[in-house]
């Protein structure tokens, strides 16, 4: 069914309406982890992930089957400030490769059995300049929210959010800095590889925006409208509508994390159905996940976007699952011990 929001009030209420996982799933799934063939704990986090999993999923014996990744792509004036080593007409150029399949995103989602789909958010229609103004109306960014929670398939198992678009670490470094404090230089980082006068200026431009929103960063999402885009807001709302339909959600890097951040700040718990799939190399990312509470699978030394951390940690899910439901128990095998 697809959901429409037309103001900011409309995503207050449901995210003030989320479900919790299935407790007895998890409890089911808890204890068949202790009668299978191996010695308690011996499969480490693998074990906590695959109970985690079956709770959100309702069974005690799940199974991954439907991985979708969603990359929503989106556009920001503030890369006019010279906040990026690209410039902005390289979003469209990248959607289409997207959709030409020659992304690295592309070739993950197919190593690890994922649909994946690419959503370009008016990529005619930049956001604002987030030092002279809001980045979006409240219709603007109730609107893109809408899509990213549409683009959740209802035959989904786990979904991951990717992102592309050129000025976006300057958005999310601002996003960060106004839910969880601090200046740009606190939280801006090098993204596409801007040089050290590039990164004092994405800090500075940065420090400009709050200070111009400074009155409004109370509210969470008026943080995302007035500092983020339309990309960012779509990845929120496709975190949150999985959680809606108690679909488990592996988190990418660091843009990803802002935008889940949003909903860690406007709703308690609203992150429970989340695993941090990787650490980029975004240098804010791990300060950025320490505030969501949220410990990363994989420490790879990547900062690409698109999903492709998160996509790789797919993996190691698929193998938790796999395992916890896969294996035989102490009773099945004949094996002493159980």
């Amino acid at each position: 069914m697809t959901v429409l929001f037309s103001v900011l009030d409309d995503i207050r209420a449901r995210l003030d309406a989320m479900p919790a996982p299935d407790a007895a799933a998890r409890a089911g799934a808890e204890e068949r982890n202790g009668q299978l063939t191996k010695p308690p704990g011996s499969l480490g986090r693998l074990e906590d992930l695959a109970i985690w999993y079956a709770g959100w999923r309702g069974t005690d014996r799940p199974v991954i089957e439907n991985p979708q990744i969603v990359v929503f792509a989106g556009n920001h004036g503030v890369t006019a400030r010279g906040v990026s080593a690209f410039p902005a007409e390289v979003t469209a150029q990248m959607v289409g490769n997207f959709e030409a399949g020659g992304a690295a995103i592309n070739q993950l989602a197919r190593a690890f059995g994922a649909e994946m789909s690419v959503t370009a958010l008016e990529l005619d229609r930049p956001t604002a300049d987030f030092t002279e103004g809001p980045a979006m109306s409240e219709a603007d960014c109730a609107g893109a929210f809408a899509a990213g929670w549409n683009a959740v398939s209802e035959e989904a198992d786990v979904v991951i959010a990717g992102e592309m678009g050129i000025g976006n670490t300057t958005a999310a470094a601002a996003l960060a800095a106004g839910l969880f404090g601090g200046t740009g230089a606190d939280w801006a980082g090098r993204g596409t590889g801007v040089d050290e006068a590039g990164l004092a200026r994405k800090a500075e431009v940065i420090d400009a925006g709050l200070a111009f929103h400074s009155g409004a960063l109370s509210d969470p999402l008026e943080v995302l409208r007035r500092l983020g885009g339309r990309e960012l807001a779509a990845m929120a709302g496709a975190i949150a509508s999985a959680r809606a339909q108690r679909i488990p959600v592996i988190l990418d890097g660091f843009i990803a994390s802002a935008a889940a951040a949003v909903l860690h700040r406007a709703a308690p718990g609203a992150l429970d159905h989340v695993v941090a799939g990787h650490l980029s190399a975004e240098g804010a990312h791990g300060r950025l996940l320490e505030q969501l509470g949220k410990e990363p699978l994989l420490d790879l030394g990547l900062r690409l976007g698109e999903g492709s951390g998160a996509a790789v940690a797919l993996g190691i899910l698929k193998a938790a699952v796999a395992c916890h439901s896969g294996m035989a128990t102490f009773a099945e095998a004949g094996v002493s011990g159980g």
